[in-house]
């Protein structure tokens, strides 16, 4: 009997949805072909018409209807002054549909950062937040002893947006039955047990502090540039975007998009730093140490990268 699965859109841009289109090899189709996976309504690629969606609503919130996966883009709103009425589905708080769909759905999926953490949504004056997560704290709209009927708390799949292997990857493991170990944020490990900086190729430039204050060069994006991709989990330099690229392969430094605290409240481009040693640095590096071995590092970088021009 196949699975069944429905996809709500709330406080967001729907940029998960939209990279979830562009999953390739196989593609969104032959993935839901392959789990033998029932979308009962996605907002942007369903057909059915209002009437036929309520009633499909009313038979799930029933229990007529059986629900195996609700996945929730985008993060609960909740403004003005609790009410929901920010956002408004039939003329009802969507705050209100997201409750009572996850009482009735076997495994909850939160699908991007806002919807895990509260996101950008989060950080604005409608009141939104993540679905068991405010950024680090527990709770968020579901509050924080939600399980669903499989016994699972909300499986969080952060990103902006998640990347749409991530998605296929877990609702594979979901249908299959397979038990996903979750972090502390809970995110699946073998899905986000990698940080962001492993597999990057600028590591050895890394390695070495040499740094770059500009774009267009080879070095390391993290000492200035605002590089958060050593604390950051994530497999964007192990599962490329489009099969392609990443943000530090051309370039861009990784703004940890996948971290509860997404968006951080300084300048996406420039790193706070103390005589140029970040104020954050990777989880278990000791401060003294990290600046004594990064400027014996600098001291002993290879010509060849310190001599680095672009393109070459």
């Amino acid at each position: 009997m196949a699975r069944t699965a429905y996809w709500m859109q709330c406080g967001g841009c729907g940029g998960d949805s939209i990279a979830l289109l562009n999953l390739q090899s196989p593609d969104l189709l032959e993935v839901l072909r392959a789990l033998d996976l029932e979308l009962l309504y996605h907002p942007s690629l369903s057909t059915v018409g209002p009437r036929e969606h309520d009633a499909l609503v009313r038979a799930i919130v029933s229990g007529e209807r059986a629900l195996d996966v609700l996945c929730v883009e985008g993060a609960i709103v909740r403004g003005p002054g609790g009410t929901g009425m920010f956002d408004v589905s039939r003329g009802r708080p969507r705050k209100d549909l997201v409750s009572a769909l996850a009482q009735q759905a076997r495994w909850v999926v939160a699908v991007g950062t806002c919807a895990a953490y509260g996101g950008i949504s989060g950080a604005s004056v409608v009141e939104a937040t993540g679905l068991q997560f405010h950024q680090r704290t527990r709770g968020g709209f579901l509050g924080e002893g939600f399980v669903a009927k499989s016994g699972a708390p909300v499986i969080n799949l952060p990103g902006c947006p998640v990347q749409p292997e991530t998605v296929a990857a877990a609702l594979g493991a979901i249908v299959a039955g397979d038990a996903l170990e979750l972090d502390e944020h809970q995110a699946p490990v073998s899905l986000y047990g990698l940080r962001v900086h492993q597999g990057c190729t600028r590591n050895e430039y890394h390695e070495y502090r040499v740094e770059e204050r500009g774009f267009g060069e080879r070095g390391c994006l993290f000492f200035h540039m605002g590089c958060e991709g050593p604390m950051t989990r994530g497999a964007c330099n192990r599962v490329l975007w489009n099969q392609r690229s990443s943000k530090t392969r051309v370039g861009v430094p990784c703004f940890g998009c996948t971290r509860p605290e997404f968006p951080r409240p300084t300048p996406f481009f420039e790193t706070p730093n103390i005589e140029g040693l970040p104020l954050e640095l990777p989880d278990g590096i000791n401060r003294p140490h990290y600046l004594a071995y990064k400027t014996m590092a600098a001291a002993a970088a290879p010509l060849r990268l310190r001599k680095r021009t672009s393109g070459v």
